[in-house]
């Protein structure tokens, strides 16, 4: 006995991408973020995208991502197509606490990594309390 889930939507996307090369599913660029520290680490997986297809931009404080998944052509009959292809891009918008000038980035293993350390103006510091010779407590003024 054979059992098939059947999806009348995914064999008219799947339909669709065949004809007219395209699909409606919007492609996904997973993301993780979070604080090491002095510094903020983000994540994006993105699987089997080369890294010279991956393109970083800031623009002010907007952070865009875009990479590509290029689409394999040959002579053969595509089984099952669930993967994302094509360009996609993701868009960040950065707070004006972070250091947008030294942005670290690397690509392993189909995980890109961004280092985004916090600005000097937004750590913490200690503040001096100094007078100013010649004043004198109120309750001296007289």
């Amino acid at each position: 006995m054979l059992l098939r889930n059947t999806d009348p939507f995914r064999d008219f996307d799947r339909l669709a991408q065949q004809l007219m090369g395209t699909t409606n599913r919007p492609a996904v660029m997973p993301m993780d973020a979070w604080r090491e520290g002095e510094r903020f680490v983000i994540e994006f997986d993105l699987p089997g995208v080369a890294k010279d297809s991956i393109d970083l931009d800031i623009e002010r404080n907007v952070l865009t991502v875009r990479a590509e998944r290029v689409a394999r052509n040959g002579d053969w009959e595509m089984l099952a197509s669930e993967r994302p292809r094509g360009v996609f891009s993701r868009q960040l918008v950065l707070g004006d606490n972070l250091d947008l000038d030294r942005i670290e980035a690397s690509y392993a293993d189909g995980v890109l990594r961004l280092l985004v350390p916090v600005a000097e103006r937004a750590k913490p510091r200690k503040i001096e309390i100094g007078g100013v010779a010649g004043d004198k407590p109120a309750e001296l003024a007289g």
